[in-house]
């Protein structure tokens, strides 16, 4: 398995706050708007068709989470100086420590709280390379509803995710009682990184443009979504996809893909088959791009939210995953282990 591999492995516990936040020191108001901005808009290369070019390899690598932390209720952002102190804080704790692997929104929330030493509730004892994180004055990834929250869960959510639950408790019988993240069969769509959520990792996209078609190439579990820009309708209701259906289309400068007809197994964050995702993919700048996400569900969520992350650009190359590969044993083991707990009962 190659060392990427090993870092994009999926979330792990939230930290535990120990103490507050410099959020205190600094008043709201004085809070910085955000990356700085250059003065001149910049303008993105052409591809031969007219449209900016999105190619390349790029990272999300944020450790901005995906909520709003409670101790920073109200903020939007951060100031430089609290970024600062924050990246201290996140260096103590990770370069060159046995700190467990901090998956998902732990850097920050570690970061955050100020820990003296990062000890992970699934920790398996064994120390991974971690992709290093990135921190901006934002607090939350989501930016609607203003409160950087995701949006309460429906009554039938709820009830889905009460049943879910139910089952996971139970030994798995076979393949199907697990996830297609336990399978090594896909992360889903669409990903975001974030404690808890069941979203997927952060990770490598390779981007493949041509006049007529968008493919999004994955590193995490291999996955090329293919996206057609010719217009064609959706496929009939009644087809269901793992990924869902993506069209594309531009507006101005921006890429935007409208994906439908999921099946109920893709369980994004426990959704239905009825998720709506719409994706805007801008070109900011030569190193950036803006990843913009708007999830509608009305069976699972009480409103639709929306996050954004920013991509960068970066230089390494693509590698083999060997998810699926690596995970013989590990499914062979999880079984063993049930039937066992069956026989002790």
């Amino acid at each position: 398995m190659n060392r990427r591999f090993l870092a994009l492995l999926v979330a792990l516990a939230a930290v535990a706050p120990r103490t507050a936040f410099i959020a205190g020191q600094v008043p709201a108001a004085s809070a910085a708007p955000g990356l700085p901005r250059p003065t001149d808009p910049w303008k993105p290369v052409l591809g031969p068709d007219g449209h900016p070019d999105l190619q390349g390899v790029w990272l999300n690598n944020s450790a901005t989470p995906l909520e709003r932390p409670k101790g920073l209720e109200g903020r939007q952002f951060l100031t430089d100086d609290e970024v600062i102190e924050l990246r201290k804080r996140a260096d103590r704790l990770f370069k060159n420590t046995n700190a467990d692997f901090a998956g998902g929104d732990a850097v920050f929330l570690a970061a955050l709280a100020n820990v003296d030493h990062f000890k992970s509730a699934t920790a398996t004892g064994t120390t991974f390379e971690m992709i290093e994180r990135e921190f901006d004055n934002r607090t939350s990834l989501i930016v609607d509803p203003p409160d950087g929250r995701i949006p309460p869960l429906t009554a039938e959510a709820q009830q889905r995710r009460a049943a879910a639950d139910a089952r996971r408790r139970r030994p798995p019988e076979g393949p199907e009682d697990l996830s297609h993240v336990e399978r090594c069969l896909t992360y889903g769509v669409p990903r975001l990184s974030g404690t808890n959520t069941g979203a997927g990792p952060l990770g490598f996209y390779q981007i493949v443009q041509t006049p007529s078609h968008v493919v999004l190439f994955l590193e995490a579990v291999h996955e090329a979504r293919i996206i057609h820009l010719d217009s064609r309708p959706h496929l009939p209701a009644s087809v269901g996809l793992w990924e869902g259906d993506s069209r594309g289309h531009w507006e101005g400068q921006t890429l935007v893909v409208d994906t439908t007809n999921f099946s109920a197994r893709n369980n994004f964050m426990g959704s239905s088959d009825r998720l709506h995702l719409v994706e805007r993919f801008t070109r900011v700048a030569l190193d950036r791009i803006d990843y913009e996400l708007t999830i509608d569900d009305p069976m699972t969520w009480t409103r639709p939210w929306t996050a954004v992350i920013r991509l960068k650009r970066s230089s390494e190359r693509l590698f083999e995953y060997a998810c699926h590969e690596g995970n013989y044993e590990i499914l062979r083991d999880i079984f063993a282990g049930a039937r066992a707990t069956e026989r002790g009962r």
